[in-house]
């Protein structure tokens, strides 16, 4: 019998595939849509941070947002792009 050797990366794609296809699941089973724009609250439950964390990210300029009429917009799609810019890659 043949042996197949699996390398770190092997396990980090299958981890990275897996994690996906999970989210894509519990997803689709609560009927989870989340909407185009969040206010504030809603962006702080999300990222679980303080109000204050989040005026500075504002003013910092890391996330965009849209003011209307005194209340403040986040567009869902943008939060992510965010997250994904600012993921940081470890090497053990």
């Amino acid at each position: 019998m043949a042996a197949t050797i699996i390398t770190t990366e092997d396990l980090r794609e299958f981890k990275e595939e897996l994690l996906e296809d999970i989210k894509a699941i519990i997803n689709h089973q609560s009927g989870f849509a989340p909407k185009k724009w969040l206010k504030s609250p809603e962006v702080r439950n999300l990222l679980s941070i303080s109000p204050g964390t989040l005026q500075n990210l504002r003013i910092n300029g890391t996330l965009p947002y849209t003011k209307v009429g005194g209340v403040i917009y986040y567009d869902y799609e943008e939060i992510l792009k965010v997250m994904e810019e600012n993921r940081i890659h470890n090497k053990f």
